[in-house]
């Protein structure tokens, strides 16, 4: 068992497997689980929106209570800005909880609609497949990798754009104020950007290394608490070992 374990690593450690770009067919059959939800990630995506074009609102009323209530003396200015603060602050809360229902929906669905199809795949398979298969492998592949291809419609889809409208809206409305301060923050942009990339190559690393760990946690338990794996582990024992 210790030596099926080691060749499973193995072969997982083969880098034209991990360098292996994804296809255009792939694409398209990742994009395909979305068409019967296309419609609340519409709705997901238009909140995300919206939430992420108030990033500027809230700065902005402070700006006008400081400049044109405080420093001018305009008690009823403050009070009618500090009241529409509090009143967005509610707004951007339901839209909070809108979204995240609308993402838990999305993600449910999709979680329900993946491993259906991957059960019925499976199911469809030789007794071949299930001989050479390890069924910790399988069991991960229900459980673990379903959940982060729904996580990428739900927590990397959102975070996409919400960040790229957050961005634009920031930008324009610093242009707006200071042309000047603006430049000054893109000229940090690069450094940024590369800090950005690097970081993502080392947690797409440890990703897949998390995956491979729970994939091995799946086998060997799968292995070694079924009937055949207890009788084997008793006979020779070896429990100290395992």
């Amino acid at each position: 068992m210790m030596n099926g374990g080691a060749v499973w690593r193995q072969l997982r450690a083969d880098r034209s497997v991990v360098d292996n770009r994804v296809s255009r067919d792939t694409v398209r059959r990742v994009i395909g689980f979305a068409g019967p939800h296309r419609r609340l990630i519409s709705v997901f995506l238009a909140v995300m929106v919206v939430d992420a074009a108030g990033v500027v609102v809230t700065p902005l009323l402070v700006q006008r209570i400081v400049d044109d209530g405080i420093l001018r003396g305009d008690t009823r200015l403050v009070t009618t800005l500090a009241l529409a603060m509090a009143a967005f602050a509610i707004f951007n809360a339901c839209l909070s909880v809108l979204g995240g229902w609308l993402s838990s929906r999305i993600g449910e669905g999709l979680i329900f609609d993946l491993r259906t199809q991957v059960f019925g795949h499976v199911q469809r398979q030789s007794m071949a497949f299930f001989t050479r298969t390890q069924t910790g492998a399988l069991v991960s592949r229900l459980n673990n990798d379903v959940i982060g291809a729904q996580r990428a419609f739900t927590s990397t889809l959102s975070g996409t754009v919400s960040n790229a409208i957050a961005v634009l809206v920031v930008g324009v409305t610093m242009l707006a104020l200071s042309w000047q301060v603006t430049l000054l923050c893109l000229c940090l942009f690069p450094l940024l950007f590369l800090t950005s990339r690097m970081v993502g190559a080392r947690l797409a690393g440890l990703t897949r290394q998390q995956m491979d760990g729970n994939a091995d946690l799946g086998n060997m338990m799968t292995e070694r608490f079924n009937v055949g794996g207890a009788m084997l582990l008793k006979l020779f024992g070896r429990r100290r070992e395992e």
